[in-house]
């Protein structure tokens, strides 16, 4: 048909007469396929709801064996870890320790479900006592340069490393950085490489904003900052050629994977990174607070939850996301079924 055709010959609406036409002629696909599936695992046993993300627990590693073993039934083929550690402490010492609450879960669902892609979050939060990204110039790390408390970029790159090294150890088949330290991609490339894990990709959060989006989360993972806020690391809100150079700097450090973070309020952000970067594959995170609005407004009625979370999901993967991050991951499995 000639595109510059008009009405009446040209009647798009023709295409839409008939759900088997539109399957037909759809441009953007969304599967179970697409999904990594977000999990907060922390010492003891059982499950604890997290008030602010309905449907959401953090899970003792038993039971997260048995959310994995779901998860691959429904056809979801990874899971992202978060960990809760037993204690804190000014450089989360439990991060990199051998048997730290992400290490046991790592080996146990390797163990078990042996086909599920397993990646782990690289980061500092939710380990150290003062819930900032990296270690504080304070104590041993004071530096006179920075009177006041400060997230150090270098000295934290080292830990970063030996986070990731452990992990690599336990199994992990991914690891996912997201502290948007500057260098960390090299880091923890040069880490890995060396203790003989070159072949381990790494899914950097290369664009990753200060939103207002990451409160439930930070409930969920006990990792919100004991003071100030992470605008010294993450981006503003307002950049998007900012994303493209620090998209660019974790392509030349290393990064094999890419992501955005947040995704909803972002759509534009991954459309232009992708365009940037065609050949790596695009993470996209749907994050908590993104989750909890479609929870809160469909338990009034105010929405229809299914059809609201299919649309949402399918407009990130229309923007340009390989793999989304999502905490709706089973539910929209078992719909798209």
């Amino acid at each position: 048909m000639n595109k510059n055709a008009q009405f009446p010959i040209a009647r798009p609406r023709r295409l839409r007469q008939s759900e088997a036409l539109r399957a037909m002629v759809r441009e953007t696909e969304l599967n179970a396929s697409d999904f990594i599936y977000p999990l907060f695992v922390r010492h003891g046993s059982g499950r604890t709801p997290i008030v602010s993300m309905p449907g959401v627990d953090q899970l003792s590693v038993d039971e997260a064996v048995r959310e994995v073993e779901t998860a691959a039934k429904l056809g979801i083929p990874a899971v992202i870890l978060f960990g809760l550690p037993a204690e804190k402490d000014p450089i989360g010492l439990e991060n990199f320790a051998e048997n730290g609450i992400v290490q046991q879960a790592i080996r146990a669902i390797k163990r078990e479900i042996p086909e599920m892609v397993v990646a782990t979050d690289v980061c500092l939060c939710e380990y150290t006592d003062h819930g900032h990204c990296g270690i504080l110039n304070t104590g041993e790390h004071f530096q006179a340069s920075f009177p006041e408390s400060y997230v150090l970029n270098d000295p934290s790159l080292d830990i970063l490393g030996k986070v990731a090294i452990s992990h690599a150890e336990c199994g992990a088949d991914i690891v996912a950085p997201s502290g948007m330290m500057d260098g960390m991609v090299s880091a923890i490339r040069s880490a890995l490489d060396a203790a003989k894990f070159e072949n381990l990709p790494i899914m950097s959060y290369a664009v990753k904003y200060a939103s207002g989006f990451y409160g439930p989360f930070r409930d969920a993972a006990d990792g919100a900052p004991k003071f100030g806020d992470r605008k010294s690391h993450q981006m503003d809100p307002a950049n998007v050629n900012e994303a493209l150079r620090e998209a660019a700097l974790d392509v030349g450090e290393g990064a094999d994977m890419l992501m955005v973070k947040p995704a909803l309020a972002y759509l534009d952000i991954i459309r232009t990174v992708k365009n940037a970067f065609p050949e790596f594959p695009m993470a996209a995170y749907n994050v908590s607070g993104e989750y909890a609005m479609v929870k809160a407004a469909a338990a009034n009625n105010w929405i229809d939850e299914e059809k609201v979370t299919l649309e949402t999901l399918l407009s990130m993967k229309r923007a340009g996301a390989d793999l989304i991050i999502t905490y709706h991951a089973k539910d929209a499995a078992k719909w798209l079924k």
